[in-house]
């Protein structure tokens, strides 16, 4: 049994590329850059040294996904490994890159138009301050229809909204 899964996280180290096959699937290709520490061996000190990871995305959401990426967004990337390799001017060459199946936007888009092909309309309510905002709302309450046989049971309630900011979670 082999698993083909791989998780990282960086910055977009150019603008995407959307283009489309001949027939009409969307691919979109971008590069992200992750950092790995070592010791430098002359100094003692440690120091970043980046690696830089090619990225496609197929289909559907490579299109809406180019709007809302662009060089230097930090986002997490889901997906699987693929080797691929070809042969130009006599010269063997290959590759491994991510097939990506989730982006998560780790940074916040500081304005419309900044980037990618279109601007950001924020839902109505959001309010970024500095990042992420968590809204949390109230849930209706709910009593279940009750079997004849059982007395009835009072609705349940949703806890009270809270805000909710980086600090208090414990991770």
């Amino acid at each position: 049994m082999s698993i083909n899964r791989v998780n990282i996280s960086g910055n977009l180290t150019r603008d995407p590329e959307i283009r489309a096959t001949q027939a009409g699937t969307s691919i979109l290709t971008f590069g992200v850059a992750v950092n790995d520490r070592r010791r430098n061996p002359q100094t003692g000190e440690w120091e970043d040294y980046p690696n830089y990871i090619d990225c496609v995305v197929f289909g559907n959401r490579a299109e809406p996904l180019s709007r809302f990426l662009s060089k230097g967004t930090k986002v997490a990337v889901e997906g699987k490994l693929r080797w691929s390799q070809w042969e130009r001017d006599g010269q063997k060459r290959s590759k491994i890159e991510v097939i990506v199946d989730e982006v998560e936007f780790l940074s916040p888009r500081q304005g419309q138009g900044q980037g990618g092909q279109g601007g950001y309309q924020p839902q109505s309510g959001y309010q970024p301050q500095g990042g992420y905002q968590l809204q949390v709302q109230q849930a209706p309450a709910y009593a279940a229809p009750q079997p004849n046989n059982y007395a009835p049971q009072p609705a349940v309630q949703a806890p009270p909204s809270a805000d909710v900011y980086d600090e208090d979670i414990p991770f």
